[in-house]
């Protein structure tokens, strides 16, 4: 007789109680592992794939694997390249020889989730690289970034991949933090469209899951250093971390990760109130928590042994481990009543309802055709996130006949467009800025370095001066890297070990700096190349965003590119020659300096915006990028009055009328300030957005709705009265213009639902699991 979890035809609740009953508590504690690094469990000889005797031990300690991290993970950190790791013909085999001997040594044959990174392609050798999250966030079109997390869901399904680690809940509130690329800006409006867009894309192909990171508040961390504390009161962390999330959950993925930080002191992976009381009770997520590498070992600080850090993050509402030794404790924790049996089968059934939605536990099906390149749709990405902030010189387009200079450390340096967390590419492909310009331009042309990113080079500016002076045009590349090299040192989870030989990177995980203004070897080499008289165009590759304003004031023109991948230096390149648009604007603000931080658009209101030594406002402001003609706005029209919990839809007309003698592509910005007595208000609140095209001279009408992801950044609650101002931009953030008020009526609703859902959510898991014989 076929036991009932086998059967596809019964409901997922009771296939997974049916083989949850089964199993023993040191099967139960395996599944909720992910010890080992996935490169490690298999390697090449010659063509053939041959699996090590450590994939065995695990398997034979635990009757099985939960889990499997990075099993196709090519980097630097990995040592996996081209010569050593899987291309796309070999995928699917590894998977396939690694999930045989899986199912072979569980007693209930019972899969692994293989677990790859994908924050803006799949981490693995042959895979379509894209531009990073805060490139995407520049061109304020989620439905950009949703097709091109479609082609990613394709190519894990070819490859045999289940989830995808994909980044987007992290909120970029200090620039000094290394993965500030992984971000998708400052606003939480933003975050949440494009973590939704996100997940619809990768799981819109049968078989894979997307597992949102960092849950939460990562971006906030003290100083801008990785990993470290967010100092967040609970109005910040539910107004500007939690919306993106909430949005991500909403659209359904299958997977959150817990963040390495705490909140107020209480470490992500070990708070209960966040994992389990506003995850589970109050939004009803009932997929997998994952936490991030190590972070349940890093409970240890602040208790006494493995066990105790197992049972805390547990406890909390942690699932699924990555590499720790804490959760290999848990059957010790329950022998010391620490946590019970009970506990551990919720979280296993959370994993193995992962299987099942996922179909692992089904007869296998065709392994799809891993599709064709998508260059285009990443150079069409990072097209519209290139970001013109000004052209003061009228140097664009750029004349292709002239005698360009191509000078800058990332000038002719691919890895720079690339950002943190990439495979190889294949040995000598070409794509620089450098190569792009020379593709376009018929005249001769000329290339030098300069200086390095944060040190000079020896005769360089010297030698930079001479060519600009003997050319028409310089293009400088400055900014960034997050290029890793294979002889860089990395720490237990990947990210940078610092201490040794100063690597080539400047941006990525683990490179955070105290400054974030661009390095004064770039600055020395823009004041002497100016100095020549040729005109000059800045363009800066970076993943972060970096003080220019010294820049900005001694060129003609500057492009702000982020990291635009593989396919960005064509994009460059043809939008600085051709008459491109420019339609990216910035998805965050853009500082002086360190010291004038935080300059998000959003902090709340201050007495005082100066220092005796300089201005604290943001050089360029979020929302900002060069237009063609001046737009304004005329006979704006909304309601007087409306009740604060309708406020998602409110509909405000305008006309929008280009006075300029030129065309405009206008991005139409809707922002909001709440005036509530007794609470003080934040700067500016972005509530919509959308796009006009007007000739000169042109008048049309415009309508935006306030976004029902946007409510949540007013902060209103519970009984709080006043009236929300109104106001048009497409110059950015900034004070309100002419603003429109509404009255607000109350909102009434009972603030204790979320209580009550939260102890609904605690006592259905405190009930025993139906245990089945065999």
């Amino acid at each position: 007789m076929t036991e009932p979890f086998r059967d596809t035809a019964r409901p997922i609740d009771e296939r997974v109680t049916d083989l949850l009953g089964r199993m023993t508590l040191r099967e139960k504690v395996g599944q909720l592992n992910q010890r080992m690094l996935g490169w490690h469990a298999w390697h090449r000889n010659g063509d053939s794939v041959v699996l090590t005797d450590e994939l065995d031990a695990e398997l034979e300690r635990w009757g099985g694997l939960g889990a499997l991290y990075g099993m196709l993970r090519a980097d630097a950190w990995s040592g996996r390249d081209w010569a050593t790791g899987a291309d796309p013909a070999r995928s699917a085999e590894v998977a396939s020889r690694i999930q045989e001997r899986v199912r072979a040594a569980s007693r209930w044959g019972i899969p692994a989730l293989f677990v790859e990174e994908a924050p803006h392609g799949h981490q693995a050798l042959g895979s379509q690289l894209l531009p990073v999250n805060l490139a995407v966030a520049a061109t304020w079109d989620p439905g950009l970034l949703e097709e091109a997390a479609t082609h990613i869901g394709a190519e894990l399904a070819a490859r045999g991949a289940h989830l995808a680690l994909v980044s987007g809940l992290d909120m970029l509130r200090d620039p000094r933090w290394g993965r500030s690329e992984e971000t998708f800006g400052e606003d939480p409006l933003l975050a949440a469209q494009f973590t939704r867009a996100f997940v619809r894309g990768i799981q819109s192909h049968r078989g894979v899951g997307a597992v949102l990171k960092h849950f939460a508040g990562q971006g906030a961390g003290i100083g801008g250093r990785n990993s470290s504390g967010a100092p967040l009161g609970p109005r910040e962390l539910a107004e500007i971390h939690l919306p993106a999330a909430r949005a991500g959950i909403a659209a359904g993925a299958m997977g959150v990760m817990a963040a390495y930080n705490d909140i107020d002191g209480v470490p992500c992976a070990g708070d209960r109130e966040l994992l389990t009381g506003t995850l589970r009770g109050e939004w009803g997520f009932s997929g997998l928590v994952m936490a991030d590498m190590f972070a349940v070992d890093r409970l240890m600080r602040a208790t006494t042994d493995a066990a105790t850090a197992g049972a805390v993050a547990l406890r909390a509402g942690v699932d699924l481990s990555m590499c720790d030794l804490s959760f290999a404790e848990l059957e010790q924790a329950v022998e010391r009543g620490l946590i019970s049996e009970q506990d551990v089968d919720i979280a296993c059934g959370r994993v193995l309802r992962v299987k099942f939605e996922l179909g692992l536990m089904d007869p296998p099906q065709p392994v799809p055709a891993f599709p064709p390149p998508a260059a285009e749709l990443s150079q069409r990405i990072a097209a519209a996130s290139l970001v013109l902030l000004h052209d003061r010189g009228g140097l664009l387009p750029a004349d292709p006949t002239a005698r360009v200079a191509v000078i800058g450390p990332n000038g002719d340096d691919l890895a720079a467009l690339l950002g943190d967390y990439v495979p190889p590419l294949p040995d000598g492909m070409r794509g620089t800025v450098a190569d792009a310009v020379a593709d376009f331009v018929g005249a001769p042309m000329a290339i030098e370095r300069g200086c390095e990113l944060t040190a000079p080079i020896q005769g360089g500016l010297e030698r930079a001066v001479a060519l600009a002076a003997a050319s028409d045009l310089t293009i400088l590349v400055l900014g960034a890297s997050s290029g890793r090299d294979y002889h860089d040192d990395f720490q237990s989870n990947g990210a940078a070990r610092l201490g040794g030989a100063a690597p080539h990177a400047t941006t990525g995980e683990g490179f955070d700096v105290a400054e974030v203004e661009l390095p004064a070897a770039q600055r020395a080499l823009v004041d002497a190349v100016t100095k020549s008289g040729t005109p000059t165009i800045a363009v800066i590759v970076s993943g972060r965003p970096l003080g220019i304003g010294s820049v900005a004031e001694r060129c003609g023109a500057v492009v702000y590119a982020w990291y635009p991948g593989p396919e960005g230096g064509r994009a460059i390149a043809q939008a600085l020659f051709t008459d491109h648009g420019f339609e990216g604007r910035l998805p965050v603000s853009l500082p002086r300096s360190s010291g004038t931080l935080p300059v998000a658009y959003n902090e709340r209101l201050e007495t005082t915006l100066r220092y005796i030594d300089g201005d604290a406002a943001a050089d360029y402001a979020f929302g900002a990028g060069a237009q063609h003609g001046p737009v304004r706005f005329t006979d704006i029209v909304a309601p007087a009055e409306v009740g604060a919990s309708e406020l998602a839809g409110l509909r405000v007309d305008a006309v929008a009328r280009n006075d300029g003698a030129g065309s405009a592509s206008a991005l139409v910005q809707l922002y909001a300030r709440v005036r509530v007595p007794g609470i003080l208000p934040r700067r500016s609140v972005l509530v919509g957005y959308t796009r006009v095209v007007l000739a000169p001279g042109e008048k049309k009408s415009v309508t935006l709705q306030v976004d029902a992801d946007a409510v949540a950044g007013l902060g209103l609650r519970k009984g709080e009265v006043g009236s929300i101002d109104l106001w048009l931009s497409s110059t950015g953030a900034g004070d309100p213009h002419d603003p429109t008020t509404v009255r607000l009526r109350p909102i009434t609703t009972d603030d204790t639902e979320r209580r009550r859902r939260v102890d609904q959510h605690t006592a259905a898991s405190a009930r025993p699991v139906a245990r089945a014989g065999g």
